[in-house]
């Protein structure tokens, strides 16, 4: 068993570590500390701090801080990380130290050992504080990763996501334009409406959530990287923060700017907040999107059965021939989870004491498993459920037909209360609504059939 380990030291002693791990002793004490949930930080987030070490090294090889020989090789470890080749080595629980110390030091463990490897050839030895970690502080850090990690996955993988499912909703809307529906207010008929143009506010929806999400982007360009322990940038230069900006824009390919005040940026998770917020946002809207679908969907026949989704697997172990909504109720069960999210975050933004907020880790996985997982979802529904759907434009056509509300149009020429006892009759002899205003008024049948034509109905103001 001896053989499986190595004796690391770090300022509080001995500890063991596995023999073969790119990390030493202080991460091994987190791994030790945090036997939580067996969920350590995702890729998004280990990547991101791989580009903060990459870009810092550059910056400090440049103004001397430290040797460029070092720099060189800490960029070459840092992007080995960046490109996933080590994740293995980033073991720590996502529910760890508050600060991400523990994550930040396994960074700065991992990129200093494995830079001392590839120094091989010129016995270079690279330190993880002294070296990797310099001008930096884990209170800095870890918030900057936040930050890249989320714009970066927004920006690749949500925001193209939504636009995709954008995109089916117009395409299946642009197909069923002339089917004209009954409308629903209270789950109760109200005035008509085509499929393009509830398919058409449904996209609307999405739009307007990928419009919110890059307003709050803005804020989270913004790095609290400079600031180091408290904000002050204590053993920092004052160069090193724009210049480090300037490095993790071109490695990231987004648009980063040091912090306006470094106080606000690493004493609060704001910006990670609103963001959050931005995605519940959309998290409500889809949930809202796919129970409409799941009720135009239900049936087929005891339901309204106007639309008729993909069929995707049985939908019983026990009735034969049942089909469900399952990529809807998947999509449901992912708007929960990032609203709950939502919840955790918020209460992670007001943990924050005095200089440092210490919920930072819960506060990365969870927004960025809302990114993930909103992605992942939009996609899903896009081509396993909406550009799938089947309208059943005759069913559709006979309610709409028998719709009492349609009488609406009829007030302006008969009176509200005329129009009110026709729609009952209607209704409660279940009888087209055309046939009872004939008997019912003395209007002429073809100013009737003019009046009562649902399509037109659907454009707005008065019915000529």
């Amino acid at each position: 068993m001896t053989d499986e380990f190595r004796i690391e030291k770090d300022s509080m002693g001995e500890v063991k570590v596995p023999k073969d791990a790119l990390y030493a002793a202080q991460t091994q004490r987190a791994v030790d500390n945090f036997p939580v949930s067996g969920i350590p930080i995702r890729r998004p987030l280990i990547a991101a701090l791989g580009m903060i070490k990459s870009s810092a090294a550059r910056v400090n090889g440049t103004s001397g801080a430290i040797p460029e020989e070092v720099a060189a090789l800490i960029q070459s470890a840092a992007q080995e990380v960046i490109e996933g080749k080590l994740d293995e080595h980033f073991p720590i629980d996502i529910y760890q130290t508050g600060s991400g110390t523990s994550s930040n030091m396994n960074a700065n463990e991992v990129i200093a050992n494995r830079a001392s490897q590839l120094s091989a050839e010129k016995n270079l030895k690279v330190h993880p504080n002294d070296h990797v970690n310099c001008g930096q502080s884990s209170n800095d850090t870890f918030p900057t990763a936040i930050r890249i990690a989320a714009v970066m996955e927004t920006q690749a993988d949500l925001i193209p996501a939504l636009k995709e499912l954008i995109k089916a909703f117009q395409d299946k809307g642009a197909e069923y334009a002339h089917v004209v529906k009954t409308g629903r207010t209270h789950l109760m008929d109200a005035m008509p409406v085509t499929l393009e143009q509830e398919f058409g506010g449904y996209a609307r929806q999405l739009e307007l959530g990928i419009e919110r999400l890059q307003s709050s982007l803005e804020r989270m360009r913004e790095l609290p990287m400079g600031g180091t322990a408290v904000g002050t940038g204590i053993n920092t230069p004052p160069e090193f923060p724009p210049a480090f900006a300037e490095e993790v824009s071109k490695l990231s390919g987004e648009s980063m700017r040091e912090a306006e005040n470094h106080f606000e940026a690493q004493s609060t998770v704001d910006a990670p907040v609103e963001m959050s917020g931005q995605l519940k946002t959309i998290a409500v809207g889809l949930l809202k999107i796919v129970n409409d679908l799941r009720w135009m969907n239900s049936g087929p026949n005891a339901g309204l059965g106007e639309i008729q989704l993909a069929a995707l697997q049985p939908g019983s172990s026990i009735m034969p021939g049942k089909v469900n909504p399952v990529i809807e109720e998947s999509t449901a069960m992912v708007c929960a989870q990032v609203i709950g999210y939502d919840s955790a975050i918020s209460v992670g933004g007001l943990s924050g004491n005095f200089e440092l907020n210490v919920m930072l880790p819960m506060v990365a996985h969870s927004l960025l498993e809302s990114i993930r997982l909103l992605a992942a979802a939009s996609r899903n529904l896009a081509q396993r459920s909406v550009s799938r759907i089947i309208v059943r434009e005759e069913h559709i056509q006979s309610l709409v037909g028998r719709n009492p509300i349609l009488v609406t149009t009829l007030n302006p020429l008969i009176g509200y209360d005329l129009a009110a006892k026709i729609a009952k009759t209607a209704f409660a002899e279940n009888r087209p609504l055309l046939e009872v205003a004939k008997e019912m008024c003395d209007l002429p049948e073809d100013e009737l059939k003019k009046a009562l034509d649902p399509a037109k109905m659907t454009q707005g103001g008065l019915v000529e």
